[in-house]
């Protein structure tokens, strides 16, 4: 925080008047707007990995070249772990559409109004953006491939399918996996060989409107050479927005004519690819929800799962799945009852929509017991989780209550044993990748989950204000990293509670603000 501050100072002239920590962001990057106290401020952002501060870095000076509505960059450290940006301001789309949300997708014209807007904005960034763009600085690759759709696929398949128990046969499922994957990425996307660029995180929640309303793009720096769709379907098929049908339409269609602004478009070929998309996206929302919701137990990812069945579901009804077999999983799947909505009661809406509101969710018994709801404790619990290597010793517990829960995570798979992972640390996206496709991790955290929420939940019932779990191995790099992060936001997400972050190897601390 001190480092941020003096990055501030050197570009202003002055330490900051107010440094507030802002909630919200789902990556590993602390964020905080830092403000002159004269009205004046800007978004300073503490990262941990010097190699996705620069993609992001790198990106939104080129974008701020081609003219498109991004934050400019406005200082970076020497050290490239923290940077500068232009305060865009508080209201995300995410923000502005909640009402619509909560009305069960019923929108008003102002909110469609919002989301023409956003998408039509879309490809100014896609194809424009992607003149003159060096991929080459992409992270943590510059372009979309087989092995991504593959990885995501199989994601599904072990995070998803296996943990509701649906029987497959593995190798006519991967026959349909490796034929989505080529599909996919090879043959004509509708725009011929034009370059463009991917966002892949394209979400209201990264979209944040100025005064006068207009979109302006964040959180980019995942982006990579990429069809086009990818965005499209991330957008509209989001399952919490609940898009009608109908809606969904008009806004393809106010895509597509803002594509032709920048491009030559074959529309058929284009929509064909996009369905595709739509079936690509939704299975792998699937995987994130799944392994987010029955292995960390995250109430809001189990939540999200019964309105992207109901899209999938949809989707499968308009036979546009093109591979048999899949479409036969999936057909299962969908039908299985524990997705079957539960009956909604009457909402009407402040302005005066009637509509739906239910939780829909019917817990499956991989869930475990439903202890997801926030606690009011007596006092402000706040927990502080560490990662150590065991050659530097155990952490000392400042607070004097002894030192909490110390985890071995030596018995489970050591990503640096291998020479690609060396120079990473668990907070990195092949280091994640390779723990959670081992999966020992995934277990071990199992039993971790279980014993912390015992524990949280014993703790915000009788008043106390610390605790305290540390995770070692040995290098304090991979493995306790990981660990120590995951059990951290599980916390947070869970309880609402603070929660300090200590990866004291790494020398980075972050804080997890009470919700």
């Amino acid at each position: 925080m001190e480092q941020l501050q003096q990055l501030y100072k050197q570009y202003t002239g002055k330490l900051p008047a107010t440094c507030q920590p802002i909630t919200g962001s789902g990556s590993n990057r602390d964020y905080y707007r830092l403000s002159d106290g004269e009205g004046h401020s800007v978004i300073g952002v503490i990262g941990t990995s010097r190699d996705e501060n620069h993609a992001f870095i790198y990106l939104a000076r080129h974008f701020t070249r081609r003219q498109l509505p991004v934050p400019q960059v406005l200082a970076v450290s020497d050290d490239g772990l923290r940077y500068l940006q232009t305060d865009l301001g508080q209201t995300s789309l995410f923000d502005a559409l909640r009402k619509g949300r909560e009305a069960g997708g019923r929108y008003t014209q102002k909110e469609r109004e919002l989301l023409r807007c956003t998408i039509a904005q879309l490809p100014n960034l896609q194809i424009r953006g992607a003149r003159g763009l060096d991929f080459s600085h992409c992270y943590p690759q510059a372009e979309m491939d087989r092995t991504n759709v593959l990885f995501d696929l199989n994601y599904f398949k072990y995070c998803f399918l296996k943990p509701v128990n649906i029987d497959f046969h593995e190798l006519k499922l991967e026959a349909s996996f490796q034929l989505m994957a080529k599909d996919l990425t090879e043959g004509d996307d509708g725009l011929g060989n034009t370059p463009s660029f991917l966002y892949r995180d394209f979400q209201a929640r990264n979209v944040m409107l100025d005064s006068e309303d207009r979109p302006w793009f964040i959180d980019f720096q995942g982006g990579r050479r990429g069809p086009v769709q990818y965005d499209v379907a991330s957008f509209l098929w989001q399952a919490s927005a609940q898009y009608s049908s109908e809606l969904r339409q008009e806004l393809i269609d106010v895509y597509i004519q803002s594509l032709k602004q920048y491009t030559e478009v074959n529309e058929a070929r284009f929509r064909e690819k996009l369905n595709l998309f739509v079936l690509f996206r939704l299975l792998q929302v699937l995987g994130a929800y799944g392994f987010r919701g029955y292995f960390e137990r995250k109430r809001h990812f189990l939540e999200s799962i019964p309105p992207a069945m109901r899209n999938l579901s949809d989707l499968l009804s308009e036979g546009l799945c093109p591979y048999p077999y899949l479409a036969q999983v999936l057909g299962e799947l969908v039908a299985l009852p524990q997705f079957a909505p539960i009956p909604a009661e009457p909402v009407t809406r402040a302005d005066g929509y009637k509509t739906t509101e239910n939780n829909p969710y019917k817990p499956h018994p991989a869930d475990g017991p439903a202890t997801f709801s926030k606690y009011d404790g007596k006092g402000p619990l706040r927990v502080r989780v560490y990662s150590f290597s065991y050659r530097k010793g155990i952490p000392e517990d400042e607070s004097g209550n002894g030192g909490g829960y110390v985890f071995d995570c030596r018995s489970t798979h050591n990503p640096g044993r291998y020479e690609p992972y060396k120079q990473l640390t668990g907070l990195d996206e092949p280091v994640i990748r390779f723990l959670e496709d081992d999966g020992e991790i995934l277990t071990f955290l199992e039993s971790v989950y279980r014993l912390a929420d015992a524990h949280v939940r014993r703790y915000l019932q009788r008043g106390f204000s610390d605790l305290m779990f540390s995770f070692g191995c040995t290098g304090g790099q991979h493995r306790s990293v990981y660990c120590a992060q995951h059990l951290a936001q599980h916390l947070n997400e869970t309880y609402g509670i603070q929660v300090d972050i200590h990866h004291r190897e790494q020398d980075i601390h972050q804080i997890l603000a009470a919700r």
